[in-house]
């Protein structure tokens, strides 16, 4: 991503933050330590490579970019600096991720995506453990090796992701990639337990099935 795309907006939200609230960014900044004039430079790219790894949509992961700008010209005077500014604006994004999965589980709705979700995973894992059976272990992908194989492979991983259903890429996302625990993404999107592994299961056949097609 162009960092240029979000300047207009930030200097929009710079601007407004300035006179709406009656204080100036730079004295804020020498209170918190923070430089909001610098945040496109420093952190819109490392920002957007973390929403669309786990929003899988372009458009949408630069709005949740500008918007987490936003929102922190607006809670600077919250900063603590007990964090850098960059985990500081991570975290801020990170909550907005988390706002679009559970507006994407409202919407959808989990009746039908469970339901989906549950068809035919018991003959794919063991019931006592969650795991893969013997029988339908997953092929070696052949990328620990090659740094350029393994890109290539990511590529294919993320247009793979972009298939499953919001509610599954949510569950899927949050678990594996942000190794949030089962409890918070249950409490987060309203799962039960027993439907988030369900969840996770079919999936993981998806992705695996998926990769498989275009990889192997």
């Amino acid at each position: 991503m162009q960092t240029n795309e979000l300047v207009p907006s930030v200097k929009k939200i710079q601007k407004r933050t300035m006179f709406g609230n009656k204080t100036t960014i730079a004295n804020l900044s020498d209170v918190n330590q923070l430089n909001p004039q610098q945040w496109v430079v420093l952190h819109a790219d490392y920002l957007f490579t973390y929403a669309i790894a786990r929003l899988n949509n372009e458009e949408l992961a630069k709005d949740m970019v500008q918007e987490t700008f936003l929102a922190a010209l607006e809670r600077m005077a919250q900063f603590k600096g007990n964090s850098s500014e960059r985990t500081w604006l991570t975290a801020i994004l990170k909550n907005k991720v988390v706002d679009v999965y559970r507006k994407n589980a409202s919407r959808l709705g989990q009746k039908n995506n469970v339901k989906e979700a549950g068809q035919g995973q018991q003959d794919f894992f063991n019931p006592e453990d969650g795991h893969w059976n013997a029988t339908h272990q997953p092929k070696e992908f052949g990328i620990e090796q090659d740094p350029v194989i393994n890109k290539e492979f990511n590529q294919i991983l993320q247009k793979c992701m972009q298939k499953l259903p919001a509610l599954w890429l949510s569950v899927f996302t949050m678990k594996h990639i942000d190794d949030e625990s089962t409890a918070n993404i249950c409490t987060e999107l309203k799962v039960s337990a027993a439907n988030f592994w369900v969840i996770v299961h079919r999936a993981k056949l998806n992705l695996r099935a998926c990769l498989q097609k275009n990889w192997i």
